[in-house]
């Protein structure tokens, strides 16, 4: 074990001795480089008479506790250097910065102190013991304090900037932590742990070339870092805990020296009490929010880091931290600006009546409609402001006359009162309930408060007219789905309307009856199929292989008591597509119905089919009035404009291309006035 210590030691020695001449042929005379080289310069000779205690047992050991000391208070100003920074703009900041490094300074002299007078000091500490205790008490502050800072300046660094002092943390991060390790270790023990302290070396081995990295990196230690409100609290947390540990520890190790013959036993159970109690202190919403409030009243210019509130409001808003409905996040995002675990929110409507909606962290009420004789919304429509209960409770003044309405006092811990404003409106407004830590709010506090009032005001806004646009969507294609069925009743209505009219002059004709019953048999199955497309809400069905010779000559016959009568012509014996066999009907019957329509009665309607390529092409033309081009581009293709007045719904276009583009074709037209048109429908066809 000493010879692994003496080669450890030795190394970790030359390497810092190495470090040492690099950083001083570079050194410019700036401060922080200054720093760093007592820093390397005072590990070096630690490292070095470590070693040779180590390995020969010739060096005086007050002289390497010493030594110690002085490389633990080099590092510490050298830190304390990197964030002097922080301490600009910030008079709080610089004179807490200053009084712990008196503090620094102070220890460092205590142990220096304790070495030279350890004959004094042991006769005042009741023995030698209690005077070494001292020392590791001493050297385990330091590593606290190291840990502590070098936390608070990696963790403000900008990520873009922290390439250059992550080593630097990670190495000095690694050798406080290792320090606490050994010291605490020793404490619960009495004496130095062989290993630990022979480990040591090896592991100052390993953090050199992170310092050493570091060093190039930032010739001139110059680090762009700002003061976090988050870091501060972090920190003031770890450092508060550490020094609550160690003099845990001590009062522990009194039990056991004073205990008796329980006293290992009653350590051990306070050590575990005293750690219960800080787990729940971490855990305590209570104490964090008075902590919160402490550092924000005695350390900061601003009460706010404004940064932080705007995003963490924006990621409760949004619900990027949670799937709560959007009013209880907006309750819990004002809250959270102000410490109050939670409250009510109303919402007012167009006709100026406000509901409540919601509750976060609240029990169950039963609050009544608010409109606009309520006292309380009364003052908050014509002000604006934030009502705080508590001061209405001291002065009532300062409210002009506004009185409390009866319903308040189903509110539990009523605090504050905050409108939700857009567009100049009160859209709403919350109440919130007492803070979890008291607190003075002052005009930073409601000029943030009314602010992110009017941002979750926008957001509720945007929340009710995406439901009301949702709302209409539904009623959109039901009414849609009714114009679709309309148009396909109107078409059936027309056909029945024909047999009705031809029926007294042909009833005595067998084939007009065979024809006339064929054409009711159709109608009746297709107002069937038309009812329970109403029934499911859906204007297809399923879709299946149609035979488009068939489909077309079928339609073809039936549209020939209307004139001029259509001619069918296929280029193909066969050909099949995929499609709802009805509503492909119905399109191209609308398409072709349209085409009798234009044209005269002694004028031309045709119907083709052909193939090209793995499309099915269905050409409709007539030799009708046509269309001019502004109509076919801006107006065809419009749902309910019609050019046949009370007598077209202005559909049939618009559903003969929505529905081919479902089944992956398309339509095009060609029109001109006075020369008719031609509609060209593409199908993709099934395969064989």
């Amino acid at each position: 074990m000493g010879e692994f210590a003496f080669y450890g030691y030795a190394l970790a020695a030359a390497l810092f001795v190495g470090l040492t001449v690099l950083l001083l042929t570079s050194w410019r005379g700036r401060l922080s480089g200054g720093l760093l080289l007592a820093a390397t310069t005072a590990t070096a000779l630690w490292a070095a008479l470590a070693a040779l205690q180590a390995g020969f047992r010739a060096v005086p050991v007050d002289l390497l506790w010493g030594l110690e000391a002085a490389r633990d208070l080099a590092w510490l100003l050298f830190l304390f250097r990197l964030l002097q920074p922080f301490a600009d703009g910030n008079p709080g900041y610089r004179a807490v910065l200053g009084y712990v490094r008196l503090a620094s300074l102070v220890l460092g002299l205590a142990l220096v102190a304790s070495l030279v007078g350890e004959e004094w000091l042991a006769s005042h500490l009741r023995g030698e013991a209690l005077s070494t205790e001292f020392r590791l008490i001493g050297h385990l502050l330091y590593a606290v304090l190291g840990m502590a800072l070098v936390e608070q300046l990696f963790r403000n660094t900008p990520s873009e900037h922290r390439w250059g002092i992550k080593y630097l943390c990670f190495g000095l991060g690694t050798m406080f932590v290792y320090d606490f390790y050994l010291y605490t270790d020793a404490l619960l023990f009495h004496q130095l742990d062989v290993s630990i302290w022979s480990a040591r070396g090896a592991v100052m081995v390993m953090i050199a070339p992170l310092l050493a990295v570091s060093a190039a990196r930032n010739p001139r230690w110059s680090l762009p870092v700002f003061l976090s409100r988050r870091m501060v609290f972090h920190t003031t947390t770890l450092f508060s805990a550490g020094i609550y540990m160690l003099l845990m520890a001590l009062a522990g190790y009194y039990i056991k020296v004073y205990g008796g013959a329980w006293g290992t036993a009653l350590q051990i159970a306070f050590l575990a009490g005293a750690v219960m109690v800080l787990v729940a202190l971490l855990f305590s919403g209570q104490m964090r929010a008075r902590v919160k409030v402490f550092l924000n009243k005695h350390f900061f210019n601003y009460q706010y880091d404004y940064r932080d509130e705007w995003l963490r409001l924006i990621g409760l808003l949004s619900g990027k931290k949670t799937d709560k409905p959007l009013q209880e996040r907006v309750i819990w995002a004002l809250g959270e600006i102000v410490e109050s675990e939670g409250g009510l929110l109303w919402q007012c409507g167009e006709d100026g009546h406000c509901r409540w909606v919601a509750r976060f962290n609240h029990p169950e009420v039963e609050l009544p409609e608010l409109d606009e004789r309520d006292p309380l919304l009364a003052f908050l429509l014509q002000r604006h402001w934030i009502v705080n209960l508590d001061e209405y409770v001291d002065d009532p003044s300062v409210y002009e006359g506004m009185t409390l309405p009866a319903w308040l006092a189903q509110v539990r811990d009523p605090w504050l009162v905050v409108p939700l404003i857009y567009d100049e409106r009160v859209r709403g407004f919350v109440i919130l309930k007492q803070p979890r830590a008291p607190q003075t709010i002052n005009w930073e506090s409601m000029d943030l408060l009314k602010t992110a009032g009017m941002q979750a005001a926008s957001y509720l806004t945007l929340h009710q007219a995406a439901e009301a646009l949702a709302e209409a969507r539904q009623f959109e294609g039901f009414n849609r789905l009714s114009a679709f069925v309309m148009h396909d009743l109107k078409n059936l209505i027309a056909q029945l309307s024909l047999v009705a009219k031809n029926a007294a002059k042909h009833k005595h004709n067998p084939e007009f009856i065979d024809d006339a019953v064929r054409t009711i048999e159709n109608a009746v199955g297709k107002m069937n199929r038309l009812m329970a497309q109403l029934k499911t809400a859906g204007i297809s069905g399923d879709s299946r292989r149609v035979e488009l010779v068939e489909a077309l000559q079928h339609l073809v016959e039936t549209r020939r008591g209307s004139r001029p009568e259509p001619v069918f012509r296929s280029e193909v014996e066969s050909l099949a597509v995929l499609a709802e066999p009805d509503r492909l009907s119905s399109v191209i019957g609308h398409i072709v119905q349209n085409a009798q329509d234009a044209t005269p009665a002694e004028g031309r309607v045709e119907v083709r089919l052909r193939r090209s390529g793995d499309q099915a092409i269905v050409e409709i033309s007539d030799n009708g009035s046509g269309m001019d081009e502004d109509f076919v581009r801006n107006r065809l293709f419009r749902p309910f404009d019609s050019t046949k007045g009370l007598t077209g719904m202005g559909i049939g276009a618009y559903e003969c291309r929505e529905f081919v583009r479902t089944l992956g074709g398309q339509v095009e037209v060609e029109s001109a006035p006075g020369r008719g048109t031609r509609f060209t429908i593409f199908i993709p066809r099934a395969g064989d």
